[in-house]
């Protein structure tokens, strides 16, 4: 039983588990009364907003909103879109794919001018199928797909990195979803459960060069940040494994703990265990 809920937020619980026996709080999605208990109606993570009570259920399609940070990968480029537009269709583990238009997107180097039937035409110039893609959602259709948009430095096609997928419900919501780990790796957390994580490039160094945002070309990764990625996907792929949620400080304690380990030992189940223990301790002790 969950007996103090402010201090449980992200708490993993199972179908019939008492989250609250306060009335002061409401249930919501995810939650039943029995006896002026709230309990859960499913395996998922406690969420609260003021005095509403709802469970997020650990395995599920991502539901977008508005304002998320989205990793995604593009599966289609058409030019027949919504109402005429020119449009990528791109799978962002949502229920359905997502849509990005030629005109919510950056020009190479910035420019900022209306869209021109040359831009349709060299529409794969800029993204292709296959391409990954950080995006935001900036609005829905009216059949719920989610209309996404790169008009930003930091969105744009990913390059130099390696690709995990995790559960939605357990990556944390924060103020940024953009890190760059003291160990010289850049993560970007998508809220739909797909992560970035690539060599740490200076944000500088991308404003001097905003047409790179559409190159195909790595740069050149050394063997030490080519094993670096290769750990934290591991570690990140191992927190997902044990139920906990996924935020920048819980990587960061992660990795550490992981340095005791060989890259290859780290989706062990008895590897995964150690480290989630050592996590959940630094954790507690902040």
């Amino acid at each position: 039983m969950v007996e103090d809920t402010e201090n449980h937020i992200g708490h993993i619980v199972t179908p019939g588990e008492c989250i609250t026996s306060d009335t002061a709080f409401m249930r919501g999605h995810g939650t039943y009364l029995d006896e002026e208990r709230v309990l859960s109606s499913l395996a998922g993570v406690v969420e609260r907003v003021n005095k509403l009570i709802s469970v997020k259920p650990l395995r599920s399609r991502y539901t977008g909103e508005i304002g998320d940070v989205v990793v995604g990968r593009i599966i289609d480029v058409s030019n027949r879109g919504i109402v005429g537009q020119k449009r990528w269709k791109v799978d962002t583990n949502s229920r359905q794919d997502s849509v990005l238009l030629l005109s919510s997107i950056n020009l190479p180097g910035g420019v900022q001018r209306r869209k021109s039937e040359s831009d349709e035409l060299q529409m794969r110039m800029f993204f292709a199928e296959g391409d990954l893609v950080v995006a935001e959602a900036q609005a829905f259709f009216g059949d719920g797909a989610m209309s996404l948009h790169t008009r930003s430095l930091k969105y744009g096609k990913l390059r130099n990195g390696s690709f995990v997928v995790v559960s939605p419900s357990l990556v944390q919501r924060s103020r940024s979803h953009f890190h760059t780990l003291p160990f010289g790796v850049d993560v970007i957390l998508g809220l739909n459960g797909y992560i970035w994580v690539s060599k740490s490039v200076p944000q500088s160094e991308v404003e001097l060069n905003p047409e790179a945002v559409y190159s195909n070309e790595n740069q050149e990764i050394s063997v030490v940040e080519r094993e670096t990625i290769a750990r934290v996907c591991n570690c990140i792929q191992a927190l997902n494994k044990q139920f906990m949620s996924i935020h920048d400080t819980a990587i960061i304690y992660a990795y550490e703990a992981s340095l005791n380990y060989p890259i290859q030992d780290l989706l062990k189940d008895e590897v995964m265990a150690q480290i989630k223990i050592e996590v959940l301790a630094n954790l507690r002790n902040e």
